[in-house]
């Protein structure tokens, strides 16, 4: 199961109390203090892991609790330190305080780690407030609480290359043409129900990553169907690719859906707008598809490209295409 958007509870480990005691062995006179102090408590740490893809280890459980500190004891022993608890997210993870709303950490590189709750230190055992008046003391501290938290993970898909588009306009079919991902492919709608990421071998230097994310309909920035589930997968895609179908099977016309969908993204989030895109119009073997090509290349005016996943044709274009539009993104940066 695919999720990306979660919420938990964090609960740090309380540090282990600090001893009293006093030292008694035969022969030994006035042996005075020896309580040791309590370990501290164990912190929850969150941490990038490439390889990790969803968040669905943490959908089923959402209370997550470090180790405690262990409480020291005579003979200055310390107590145990508890043990830090690990969470495991996919790189592309920001980390929110649920209460307040605001973004404690953007997990994007692999390994990418932040403390999220820390654990509560260990209480002062009764050795350590002897002295010349006080030879027999009786005081120690507790341990303190560790901190508790309440987070919400969200993940936004991390790829150098978006594909997006209405449904059934070809996506995952592309992906699985030029790379070896293998996801759903039907001809209905909504087939996708969450990205799908692939690499493009161009060559043995040369790749790229592309996702594949669900299609878009109109009102989706404002949240209708799944919108905003889709929309923020978007956002850290280098370069887009916007496929459009010649052919819709509800009769809309291409133009009109290449300019609904790109309304939806500037609304959504207007720096979209400035990203770079490459316009698609797929399914090439079906017949007036290089007409819809040319009558948008003219309404836009812009260059659009005409391609089709079955056939192979045009995937070659599109390839050197989004090369070159990453290749002039990273010169920008």
């Amino acid at each position: 199961m695919f999720v990306d958007r979660v919420t938990i509870d964090v609960h740090a480990g309380n540090g282990g109390n600090g001893s009293m005691s006093f030292r008694r062995e035969r022969f030994v006179p006035r042996g005075g203090p020896d309580g040791g102090d309590g370990g501290r408590g164990g912190s929850v740490v969150v941490i990038a892991r490439r390889g990790v893809d969803s968040l669905s280890s943490l959908a089923h459980r959402k209370l997550w609790i470090a180790g405690r500190g262990g409480h020291g004891s005579g003979r200055k022993r310390h107590g145990r330190n508890g043990k830090d608890l690990t969470i495991l997210v996919p790189p592309g993870t920001l980390v929110m305080d649920a209460e307040q709303g605001f973004t404690l950490r953007d997990l994007v590189q692999d390994e990418d780690q932040m403390t999220a709750a820390r654990g509560g230190t260990g209480g002062r055992g009764n050795v350590h407030y002897k002295s010349p008046t006080n030879r027999a003391p009786r005081e120690r501290t507790p341990g303190e609480k560790g901190e508790q938290r309440r987070l919400t993970f969200e993940l936004k898909v991390i790829a150098d290359v978006g594909l997006i588009g209405k449904p059934n306009a070809g996506k995952s079919t592309l992906l699985s043409r030029m790379s070896s991902a293998r996801p759903d492919i039907a001809d209905y709608p909504f087939t996708t129900r969450h990205p799908n990421l692939g690499r493009v071998q161009v060559s043995f230097e040369q790749s790229f990553v592309v996702a594949d994310i669900p299609g878009l309909i109109e009102g989706a920035h404002a949240g209708v169907g799944l919108g905003h589930e889709f929309l923020r997968h978007i956002e850290r895609a280098g370069v887009l690719v916007h496929l459009v179908e010649p052919a819709p099977l509800d009769g809309t016309d291409p133009v009109g859906n290449y300019r609904a969908i790109h309304n939806e993204m500037l609304q959504y989030d207007h720096d979209l707008g400035a990203r770079p895109e490459i316009v698609v119009v797929t399914k090439a073997e079906l017949p007036g598809s290089a007409d819809v090509q040319q009558r948008m290349s003219t309404e836009l005016n812009r260059d659009v490209l005409l391609i089709s996943a079955v056939t192979g044709q045009g995937l070659n274009d599109l390839t050197g295409s989004v090369l070159r539009a990453l290749g002039t993104r990273s010169d920008e940066q």
